[in-house]
């Protein structure tokens, strides 16, 4: 009988890999949550700031769409291993200059190279699950999210400290970064099958998957476009929490300065339990399902937020939409990577790109139809969007050999 246990090579590239999560998590939050501090250390004005705010998603747009032609040429575990430190120093220079133009430059290589991290992250956790053969990308994304709960956690000491953004961003940038490239020690490239154990055969399966990418599997927008709408909404309904959350408790639903800054610890607590278990739910009911039952909960999270009588009822709604929309995002990365196993790493560059497209649309959306509507009204709208993604369900669906890559399939893993 075949052991179908995954190998000790491939449970230690698990391990390092869902530690880059983690991490990225960590700098990603250390940044967001402390922009105020940012703007008040450079005197930039609330004019100018939505433009600084701006350029990091479009270059990470521009980072994702390069790295799908640099992993033709390199490992994309070697280009995480080069970026994932590149992100972090980016970050301790954007909070030590003194000058607009030092932060300028900083938030310029902080999007480009996050970008190519995003993108070489997810190429790495699709590869290792069609090698697991079942579905971890949950639990990868989980890691994203408990590495942002404390990097948040350690923005908001210090921030209740007073601390200096060099005193606060120093240390833990020379704590990561050495645990990010230790970690990267063990990753593990491209689809090697869970029953591959020696390196000479995983060395001839990497090079038979490098061989496909680079002669002629090819991307089909068309056949991924329902997976980048999906992403596109997915991260619409993510910036409307992250960016208006506390604004609509304290401003609609007329709650205290304190009580507002609650909804959105709720949403990242529940994003984090969401996928901590979501795996077993694929597993256990399939993609499709679970898919469906994230966009019903996100739907209606939203609709008891545009609804709430008051805060506490409002945080409720939040909570559904930490456990609906945390599955969406892992699971397109992972569709995508069974609708096209011979290109799954220019797939899921491409598919990336889509993550900052509903950064970039959400916020300024939710935005403008509140300020001429109502942010009720609003709230109504990335509702809407991410109820769509239920008619698009089906692209989460295992596919036949061959399609949307022009070849035949020689090993194509059904998660669900």
């Amino acid at each position: 009988m075949t052991d179908s246990r995954p190998s000790r090579r491939l449970r230690q590239g698990r391990a390092s890999l869902a530690i880059s999560f983690f991490v990225q998590g960590a700098i990603f939050a250390l940044l967001v949550t402390r922009i105020p501090a940012l703007q008040d250390r450079y005197g930039i004005s609330d004019g100018l700031l939505p433009l600084f705010l701006a350029a990091v998603p479009i270059l990470a747009g521009v980072g994702s769409v390069g790295t799908e032609h640099l992993v033709k040429r390199m490992r994309p575990g070697l280009v995480l291993r080069v970026v994932q430190p590149i992100v972090s120093v980016a970050l301790l220079a954007a909070g030590s200059g003194t000058t607009v133009w030092q932060l300028a430059a900083a938030l310029a290589v902080f999007g480009l190279t996050v970008g190519a991290l995003d993108a070489s992250m997810n190429m790495l956790g699709v590869s290792l699950q069609r090698a697991y053969g079942r579905s971890i990308m949950l639990g990868f994304h989980g890691a994203y999210s408990l590495g942002g709960i404390a990097g948040a956690s350690l923005a908001w000491v210090g921030a209740h400290w007073d601390l200096p953004l060099p005193t606060l961003y120093a240390p833990l940038v020379a704590t990561l970064v050495p645990v990010a490239l230790i970690a990267s020690c063990w990753y593990v490239d491209r689809q090697a099958d869970h029953h591959v154990d020696h390196e000479a055969d995983y060395q001839a399966d990497h090079q038979a998957d490098h061989q496909a990418d680079h002669h002629g599997a090819a991307v089909s927008m068309r056949a991924l476009l329902p997976l980048c709408l999906v992403m596109a909404f997915a991260y619409i309904g993510d910036s409307t929490v992250s960016n208006w959350s506390a604004k609509y408790l304290e401003d609609v639903l007329h709650s205290s300065e304190q009580l507002a800054t609650v909804p959105y610890n709720v949403y990242m607590v529940t994003t984090l339990l969401g996928r901590s278990f979501g795996d077993f739910g694929v597993r256990r009911f399939g993609a499709v399902a679970v898919v469906r039952a994230g966009a019903l909960l996100a739907g209606a999270g939203f609709a008891v937020v545009a609804a709430a009588p008051g805060p506490w009822v409002g945080m409720g709604g939040f909570t559904l939409l930490g456990l609906g929309l945390c599955v969406l995002v892992p699971q397109t990365f992972a569709a995508a990577g069974r609708l096209f196993p011979g290109a799954s790493d220019a797939a899921v560059a491409r598919l990336n790109i889509f993550n900052y497209v509903g950064f970039l649309i959400g916020s300024p959306l939710v935005g403008a139809l509140g300020g001429a509507w109502s942010y009720r009204a609003a709230m109504l709208v990335p509702m809407a969007l991410v109820l769509v993604t239920i008619r698009y369900a089906r692209s989460f669906t295992p596919v036949p050999a061959g399609y949307g890559d022009g070849h035949e399939r020689p090993r194509t893993v059904d998660v669900g």
